[in-house]
């Protein structure tokens, strides 16, 4: 099976209600699926962390580097996506299109590793507030642990070529193309040469990107840290956000309408593959 049939059979596994409040039983089901699917690769570690009086996880799975067993252990390369969505909505682009290129990912890396460790993470609770990426940031800021970069993969799934498509907060309109056909990486300052490289691998495997690194933990543009990187960057982490930009330019963001059938398997695809490219030159 290639790819493209891959992602799309993840997608009508995960692509479903799955609010953690409200679609328990969704919830639960797309949890387990990505259980499931990391397993085939590693052991699952599982972060637990308390809302009020209910437990949420983070699933983690941790993929060694080429340099098995060589005293320098480099400091892991962490690939978020969150699973939780928003009630009423199957979430396929917010976020099924995250997750199940995540899942793609540990199934490549896990086959042909990267030079760095990487820690893929799926996380739970974004929507209610970025809950559960906060919780784990701080766990790793605590324990002092270093990364090399945290990806987060926010919505990597819709394209549309017509002129006019894509908005911006302003002045941003000014230096970025009206057509919202490419995928977006956004990050804090440190990860200019990131964005620079990934960039180009991404152009390489044949899809249009653009590149907005921003300062002071991106409080300026309050639309750049609507994802799992942000407490990354409050962290103090190296942190770069990859998405279609969401409602700058899917008209179903937060809608009932966000299902499959609008999405652009080809630019999906394309992405996933430029994303392992990417991953594999840092």
């Amino acid at each position: 099976m290639n790819l493209k049939a891959r992602l799309h059979n993840h997608l009508i596994q995960v692509a479903r209600e799955r609010d953690p409040y409200l679609a328990t039983a969704g919830h639960f089901f797309v949890q387990e699926y990505i259980r499931q699917e990391f397993a085939q690769w590693g052991s699952v570690e599982i972060h637990t962390f308390q809302v009020g009086n209910k437990s949420f996880n983070n699933l983690i799975l941790n993929l060694p580097s080429q340099s098995i067993g060589k005293k320098q252990e480099l400091p892991p390369i962490l690939i978020g996506a969150h699973y939780d969505g928003v009630p009423g909505t199957s979430g396929a682009d917010d976020n099924a299109t995250g997750v199940v290129v995540l899942l793609e990912l540990a199934r490549k890396f896990a086959a042909a590793p990267a030079k760095y460790p990487l820690r893929l993470v799926a996380f739970d609770m974004e929507e209610y507030g970025l809950l559960g990426s906060t919780d784990y940031a701080g766990l790793l800021r605590q324990q002092q642990q270093p990364l090399r970069l945290m990806m987060s993969l926010e919505m990597l799934g819709y394209r549309d070529c017509t002129p006019g498509s894509q908005r911006y907060p302003a002045p941003l309109e000014k230096f970025y193309p009206n057509t919202g056909d490419f995928i977006a990486l956004i990050g804090n300052l440190r990860t200019i040469p990131d964005l620079i490289g990934m960039s180009r691998h991404i152009r390489k495997a044949g899809i249009s990107s653009q590149w907005l690194p921003v300062p002071n933990r991106g409080l300026i543009v309050p639309q750049t840290r609507l994802s799992d990187h942000a407490p990354f960057w409050d962290a103090g982490y190296p942190a770069i956000m990859v998405t279609d930009t969401a409602f700058l330019r899917n008209p179903h963001y937060h809608k009932p309408s966000d299902a499959i059938a609008t999405l652009d398997l080809d630019f999906l695809t394309g992405v996933c593959e430029g994303l392992e490219i990417s991953i594999r030159r840092l």
